[in-house]
């Protein structure tokens, strides 16, 4: 066990790598054996890596802000170093990439005829960069992990994706790159003032404040891109759309969760002052966000391009939530983050499913699903709830607790905000009742069967999830809270005086 705890989140990155090596020297002259045995090999792979991440949550200390599970060794020269470590902001965001792994590998099981062996190495190197990205605690390494991402994913959209698989593997590798120049600049420039690319280090260095509002806008270009907010966002959909349902799961579930997962890691407490400054302007996207790709969700009628615009507007809440910088509010936003990861990415799955079965995203070829595809329509309104955020869902903790931050922030963002939950209530429900019921009146649609026991598997721990964290959400709301409140109290005082202020008028006036 001690051996765990001091190789614990390096054994999480090897373990896929190994698996990944295992992947690449299977041989058989039978080719099905090789396939079958290559899937065998990553799904053992995801489920070992699973069980660390178990590991690392039964073994994280919530009551401390500090960083556990740290490993340090010098890597370029004394200044760069290989930095690992996670707290209760990034621990959370490790075990979902671990969660969703083994999910997805089970999902491609079938689906996935040619190059089975490339595409399982480049989601298990993929696996290995997503956590690599929520661990580093050096600046230099988390952009290798941050971009390194990228090209796993990359070939997962541009080979194995839809017909416009190239087109949507270009803008998406273009649009997250290009943001992501400039944060490389501030990387530099943050570098050579303080002589150190260590994350805890640079979050106690106070940046002069004309210089935190470039950094910070450096900062910005790449996370924003990423989340992605309004109006970088259009690569989402056509990345969605084009890509294979286990790359639409991650995409949605894990590499969204980056941009906001930055604004914790970097804006927030580096950049302070530039935050409060440029606070407006994210509450601003946020609601064009919220309202405008809402609207548009409104009238898709391809299934994945109206998910994909959910969540746009979902990651709207997000930021809202962490830029109101009270405890509520970013608590809300990594909640919700946690939450879209798991339904987001089993209304992808769900997806999967019909479009595994008819060959096609089309809302319109589909409709009574519910007479012959029983176990599967329920399901697919199961996550259809969680997404609007029914009460005893994982999705109404975090939106609840976003709109009481932004509340508490200033009434009016929430009451803009609060018109995505009624927008999301109509764009799902509108795709529930044209998906799921109405007349069965097709003959292909008829001759559609219901799961299979492999996608029951898959859907079964999700729908365990969601439900846990709608009806015991402190357990997964008491990890992150001490960290949470270190980050307002240390770095934005004032409004954690304020917030003090206004609970001891609230218990006195009572």
């Amino acid at each position: 066990m001690i051996f765990l705890e001091h190789y614990l989140l390096s054994l999480m990155m090897l373990v896929p790598m190994i698996g990944a090596a295992f992947v690449l020297i299977v041989r058989h002259q039978d080719k099905e054996i090789e396939k079958r045995n290559i899937r065998w090999v990553t799904l053992l792979a995801t489920l070992f890596t699973f069980a660390l991440s178990i590991v690392l949550w039964m073994g994280f200390d919530g009551s401390t802000a500090d960083f556990q599970f740290v490993e340090k060794y010098n890597w370029v020269g004394d200044s760069i170093s290989y930095h690992v470590g996670v707290d209760g902001i990034s621990m959370l965001f490790v075990v979902l990439t671990a969660f969703l792994m083994p999910i997805v590998v089970l999902a491609s099981w079938e689906s996935i005829e040619t190059r089975v062996k490339e595409y399982m190495i480049a989601f298990l190197l993929l696996e290995t960069l997503m956590i690599g990205v929520f661990s580093a605690l050096d600046i230099f390494l988390f952009y290798v992990f941050f971009e390194g991402g990228l090209i796993p994913m990359y070939l997962i959209i541009g080979v194995w994706g839809g017909l416009n698989r190239i087109y949507a593997s270009f803008k998406f590798f273009l649009y997250t790159l290009l943001g992501s120049v400039l944060m490389l600049v501030a990387v530099f420039y943050m570098f050579i003032e303080t002589g150190t690319t260590d994350i805890p280090a640079l979050m106690n260095h106070h940046f002069d404040t004309d210089i935190q509002n470039l950094l910070w806008l450096a900062f910005f270009a790449s996370f924003a891109v990423k989340m992605p907010m309004w109006p970088v966002h259009t690569w989402l959909p056509d990345a969605h759309v084009q890509a294979p349902t286990a790359g639409s799961v991650i995409l949605a579930g894990v590499l969204l969760k980056m941009g906001g997962y930055g604004f914790l890691r970097f804006s927030l407490p580096m950049f302070p002052d530039a935050t409060q400054h440029f606070a407006w302007l994210i509450f601003g996207l946020s609601i064009i966000a919220i309202i405008y790709t809402s609207l548009v969700a409104l009238v898709q009628e391809d299934i994945k391009k109206l998910i994909a615009y959910s969540s746009v507007a979902h990651m709207g809440f997000v930021t809202i939530g962490i830029f109101v910088l009270n405890a509520n509010g970013i608590e809300g936003a990594i909640f919700t983050m946690l939450s879209h990861g798991i339904v987001s990415g089993a209304l992808f799955l769900c997806v999967g499913v019909i479009y595994d079965r008819l060959h096609t995203r089309e809302i319109s070829r589909y409709g009574g699903l519910s007479v012959n595809m029983k176990i599967y329509a329920t399901i697919f309104v199961i996550f259809s709830m969680a997404s609007v955020g029914l009460p005893g869902t994982s999705g109404f903790v975090g939106e609840f607790l976003v709109l009481n931050g932004s509340y508490t922030y200033n009434s009016w963002v929430a009451f803009f905000a609060t018109t995505g939950v009624v927008l999301g209530a109509a764009y799902m429900l509108y795709l529930v009742r044209r998906l799921v019921f109405g007349e069965l009146d097709k003959d292909d649609v008829k001759a559609m069967p219901d799961l299979s026991l492999r996608e029951k598997i898959i859907f079964l721990p999700l729908i365990i999830v969601v439900f846990w964290m709608g009806i015991y959400p402190n357990s997964f709301l008491d990890p992150i809270h001490a960290s949470v409140e270190n980050l307002i109290e240390t770095k934005f005082p004032v409004v954690a005086a304020e917030a003090v202020a206004e609970e001891a008028t609230a218990a006195t006036s009572h």
